[in-house]
């Protein structure tokens, strides 16, 4: 639901942060900082920091980064709706009725229609599977041994097909055939006009996280082709976005019962495992795993237990899938299901409790892959041992985190005889022929061209990045210290900045920065409270998450050791000049009308700021 900025930056302002995170996390005192042990990574030493003046969190070790709705939603696993709706509650405020344009009203409508067929549908199919009609498909989930208690949490149901059956009773109910269609379970033919799409096939309803049916899958009695068939995309089934059995095991990390989900290849897989005892396991949707699927289990979990069949498919996708679980921020396992192929024939065998063995002791997803890499090979040959090594130090130059990459080698080192020094040479080699971050997925590894200069190409990535850096490092100083603003605003403005993030980040602070010294009453009702000008609502102001997090990270850019006042002052005045010396760099390159008479300003503006003398109230947090 939409909410105005308004209301959003409302609800953010009467809750402190300080307050909603210490429910969670036991906060310390630490300056002008709270400091606590981060709830999104395992640590020891306190490295997550909450202040109070500016309403963000920020992880210095995990570089978690957010206000008090992000950390909500990343800790409650609460949507949008949810942090706002419980931060409303807890303040006192009535959040208003979304106002739609009519288009949107319309679209809404739609929705609403779609997911009205789509539960009458599944209680449809649910009614035909427990009639004599279903006695076929009754037969072959029993024949799978499943309790009556898992086919009714389910939803699991029949579609005989027969006469068109569902088309008819959904007419009868009063919805139009254009509706019908519209929600996948009929198909349209010249010659036979509206038909059901599903006939002779055990139906299983796909829910959405909040457990509303968005789709069908059906498994055919027989020998019929296709084995499994699927609801076509609509308005409300995107196929890459969703997950089987999420509406189930999110509830598993919300209630702080584990910390994982494991990953299942079908439908059966995850119900078997959910009926074993595991009702953490989810499965892509009929169709290879995709990045959007990753990135929605990264809103619950960070990591993974892949539980795919043993035989060469399934090697396959765990290859495959690693690489975008990895990239998405999620760590992955694999379970070892030998000798048996699925779950679901382990469980059956095995047991449980054999089964959760394995999970404890899954296999490193790194470890995994070279293993499977290693049977290309002959490692008594020793050209072939040769090639061997090598894939493994191209694969080794996928870990950015540098520490990470030094452990690996020194454990692939370990593991496979190779002289430590000699593979980190390797890798370093390859790493500066041009191999960048791949997905280690089951193919070549990818090797990206290097550049024609590579040096000049290196230079300006790393002006770039000091340019940001400096940005990211001027907005810190000010957020942790307002009243410095008044001091240098007649000197930076919002056009100083990069393009992208950092300038929209300038433009909204700014902005409230005016607002707030521009009225005196506020400033005297705020005093030393945090003020309503925060970065927690500039954070608010983006909806995307990934941004949210990156303008987090930029209002948290730090310099170590500035204790005394005159280093203070130098390092603002630093920062300051940098700032506006790559402004000007920028108006050079432009060419753009009026681009002399700019630089002139420019240059004396940094003329002054060189003989200003900054005076700074608040201390610097660190």
């Amino acid at each position: 639901m939409y909410y105005s900025d308004e209301i959003r930056n409302q609800v953010i302002s009467a809750n402190d942060i300080v307050d909603v995170i210490g429910q969670y996390v036991e906060l310390k005192r630490s300056g002008s900082q709270y400091m606590g042990l981060c709830p999104f990574h395992s640590e020891h030493t306190p490295s997550f920091s909450v202040s109070r003046t500016k309403q963000v969190y920020h992880c210095f070790g995990c570089g978690e980064s957010g206000n008090v709705i992000t950390f909500l939603k990343k800790y409650n696993n609460m949507t949008y709706q949810e942090a706002m709706e419980y931060l409303a509650s807890r303040a006192g405020i009535v959040l208003p009725k979304e106002e739609a344009s009519p288009e949107q009203k319309e679209r809404n409508k739609k929705r609403d229609i779609l997911f009205s067929i789509n539960k009458d549908t599944a209680t449809y199919y649910y009614r035909l599977l427990r009639s004599p009609k279903g006695q076929k498909g009754m037969a072959y989930l029993k024949g799978r041994a499943l309790s009556d208690k898992t086919m009714n949490q389910f939803g699991l149901g029949y579609a005989d097909g027969g006469n068109s059956d569902l088309v008819r009773y959904l007419q009868e109910k009063g919805y139009s055939s254009k509706d019908i269609l519209d929600s996948g379970v009929a198909v349209f033919r010249e010659k036979d006009g509206l038909k059901d799409k599903f006939w002779n096939r055990v139906m299983y309803p796909i829910m959405d996280a909040s457990g509303r049916v968005i789709a069908f899958g059906g498994r055919v009695m027989g020998d019929g082709i296709p084995k499994y068939l699927n609801s076509p995309e609509t308005l409300i089934f995107e196929k890459k976005k969703n997950l089987y059995g999420l509406n189930i095991a999110r509830n598993t990390v919300r209630n702080k019962d584990k910390d994982y989900f494991i990953l299942c290849e079908g439908y059966m897989d995850v119900i078997s495992q959910h009926q074993a005892g595991f009702p953490m396991a989810i499965a892509s949707l009929g169709t290879s795993f995709t990045v959007e699927q990753a990135q929605v289990i990264r809103r619950y979990v960070t990591h993974v237990f892949l539980a795919y069949d043993s035989d060469g498919a399934g090697v396959r996708a765990a290859m495959r899938n690693i690489g975008i679980l990895r990239d998405a921020g999620v760590s992955a396992r694999v379970i070892d299901l030998r000798p048996y192929k699925d779950p679901d024939e382990f469980c059956k065998n095995l047991g449980t409790e054999e089964y959760q063995k394995r999970i404890d002791n899954a296999e490193n997803s790194f470890y995994y892959q070279i293993r499977q890499i290693e049977g290309n090979y002959r490692l008594d040959d020793p050209e072939s041992r040769t090639a061997f090594y090598h894939e493994i130090a191209k694969r080794l130059c996928g870990f950015d985190d540098e520490m990470e990459r030094e452990n690996y080698i020194s454990a692939m080192a370990q593991k496979y005889g190779i002289q430590r020094d000699v593979l980190s040479r390797e890798v370093a080699g390859y790493k500066e022929a041009g191999i960048g971050r791949q997905s280690f997925s089951e193919g070549p590894v990818r090797i990206t061209p290097a550049p024609q200069n590579p040096t000049a190409q290196k230079k300006a990535s790393s002006i770039e990045k000091a340019k940001l850096r400096n940005e990211g490092l001027l907005l810190t100083w000010i957020s942790d210290d307002p009243d410095v603003y008044l001091q240098i605003r007649d000197y930076i403005g919002p056009e100083d900045f990069s393009e992208g993030l950092a300038r929209e980040a300038a433009q909204d602070y700014f902005k409230m920065l005016e607002e707030h010294y521009g009225d005196p009453l506020k400033v005297e009702a705020e005093g030393t409270k945090a003020p309503g000008f925060t970065p927690a609502i500039v954070i608010g102001s983006f909806e995307d998450e990934d941004e949210q997090k990156d303008v987090a990270d930029i209002f948290n850019t730090r310099i170590k050791g500035l204790t005394t006042q005159p280093e203070r002052e130098k390092a603002f005045k630093d920062v300051v000049l940098s700032v506006k010396r790559a402004s000007m760099e920028n108006i050079k390159a432009s060419n753009a009308t009026g681009a002399l008479g700019k630089i002139a300003k420019i240059k004396k503006q940094m003329e002054e700021i060189q003989r200003m003398h900054i005076t700074f109230k608040a201390a610097e947090e660190s």
